[in-house]
């Protein structure tokens, strides 16, 4: 067994015991940032003079040279070690001697895995965004393809009014444009540096924290050794970031595995994200999106197990904090592969255009234009709302739609109807009147598709 504190202890550990407490076979995945801090730190170390510009060089090329191996295959990372940080500082002091030792000088596994955390946390809130940036680019080109797609708008699940395919895809727009902002506060909060700060207390080595930090890509040091080497709130706001975005995609598949279904036939999901029954040949159903939908309550889960594993910790460093990176990294995992797989759902997705148009028309979706209409010709609009009420009763009793009704019809119920209440009623007039911004109307969304434009060309 592999340990780098041994010398206090008298007899070895128990093998269980030893099992239990290895992160080897989760933190392994921290590798190249372990192998780029510790790059960092020896450069740091040789210009503080602490090692020489031979050992500095002796060291830098054998950590490549694990890095290069590791990747290759040719060095395999086992449970023969404790650790990632045991397994490249022996791999090193295996190659080059007791040069290798000096490796720690200065530094602390909490420092050290604070630093691997932050660094493997930073690299994958840019592979985040950019999983985002995409979803964001295929949804542009949704709305720009369907500013005139009529279909009805819900609430309550009930038809409500008609608006555009455009409109709706911009509401989703907006949420994951939002993700993406929570992504960049967290990046610029979480990016100082913990190495320096030792095991809680610092050390009396000369350290330029501010000079690691810099090599880094970090904006500076922690400024609180306690807090640098115990802190975890960035990787709780991650998994909140990362929450909510899988909430937005669970939000979209529901209406997107609602829309598919027999009873909506709003859209055609492509094959290569759908399957079928082994017992019903009929049936193509939309595992991918209820898949996404599933896993959101394991991103979810990630983030209350780490809120209560932090709960009760006082300062600074505790064991309890291993239990950050199978979370942590299982929820990434999950959270970019639901990104990528919907992406590639929504953007092969057929939309059934007469199908929505006809919905809108049959649910009564014009039934709020019908009453301002009447409130436009001197009506009070509770009166218009009841007569406009009459009418849908009267279209539910013969299967109609109300523009499918005759003058006659509308006259027999409230005698302000003339003939331009058709083209007050249809569809087109009641999308593209509404023109203030945020609304669905042609006009408004086109200012909306310049801004969207704009910003996923800046950003």
């Amino acid at each position: 067994m592999a340990q780098l504190w041994g010398g206090r202890f008298t007899k070895e550990t128990d093998k269980l015991v030893y099992r239990f407490n290895a992160s080897i076979s989760f933190d392994q995945k921290l590798y190249r940032q372990d192998v780029a801090g510790s790059q960092a730190h020896v450069r740091m170390l040789a210009k503080q003079g602490i090692l020489t510009e031979a050992e500095r060089d002796q060291i830098l090329e054998s950590l490549q040279g694990i890095l290069r191996d590791v990747e290759s295959g040719a060095l395999l990372i086992t449970d023969e070690y404790e650790d990632i940080h045991s397994f490249v500082e022996a791999n090193l002091i295996e190659r080059i001697g007791d040069v290798g030792k000096k490796l720690h000088t200065g530094r602390s596994r909490n420092d050290q895995v604070a630093l691997d955390m932050r660094l493997y946390v930073r690299d994958e809130v840019e592979e985040t965004d950019g999983l985002l940036k995409e979803l964001l680019g295929v949804l542009l080109r949704m709305i720009k393809e369907h500013t005139e797609t009529i279909m009805p708008g819900f609430t309550h699940l009930q038809k409500a009014q008609p608006i555009t395919l455009a409109h709706h895809m911009g509401a989703y727009f907006e949420m994951f444009h939002r993700d993406r902002s929570r992504l960049f506060d967290l990046r610029k909060r979480m990016n100082y540096c913990p190495l320096g700060a030792g095991a809680l207390a610092g050390t009396t080595y000369p350290l330029d924290r501010e000079y690691t930090a810099e090599l880094l890509g970090f904006d500076g040091p922690m400024l609180n050794s306690m807090d640098a080497v115990s802190d975890r709130d960035y990787l709780i706001e991650y998994l909140s970031a990362m929450a909510t975005v899988m909430m937005h995609l669970s939000r979209f598949c529901e209406e997107m595995i609602l829309w598919n279904s027999n009873e909506y036939r709003f859209v055609e999901m492509d094959d290569a994200y759908s399957t079928g029954s082994s017992i019903m040949p009929q049936k193509k159903n939309p595992d991918i999106a209820e898949l996404v939908r599933g896993k959101t309550g394991r991103v979810y889960g990630a983030l209350m197990s780490l809120l209560t594993t932090l709960k009760g910790i006082p300062l600074a460093y505790n064991k309890d904090m291993q239990e950050d990176k199978e979370l942590v990294f299982d929820a990434i995992d999950t959270t970019k592969g639901c990104l990528a797989l919907f992406t590639g759902m929504l953007d092969t997705t057929t939309f059934c255009k007469e199908r929505m148009n006809d919905s809108a028309r049959h649910g009564f979706t014009n039934a709020t234009d019908a009453a301002d209409y009447l409130v436009n010709h001197g009506v009070p609009f509770r009166d218009a709302h009841g007569i406009v009420g009459q009418l849908v009763l009267y279209c539910i009793e013969k299967g109609v739609a109300l523009d499918d009704l005759s003058l006659a019809e509308y006259q027999k119920i409230s005698p302000v109807f003339e003939e331009d209440i058709y083209q007050a009623i249809s569809m087109e007039t009641c999308v593209n009147k509404r023109l203030t911004i945020g609304a669905p109307g042609k006009a408004a969304m086109e200012r909306v598709i310049a801004v969207y434009e704009k910003y996923l060309q800046e950003n």
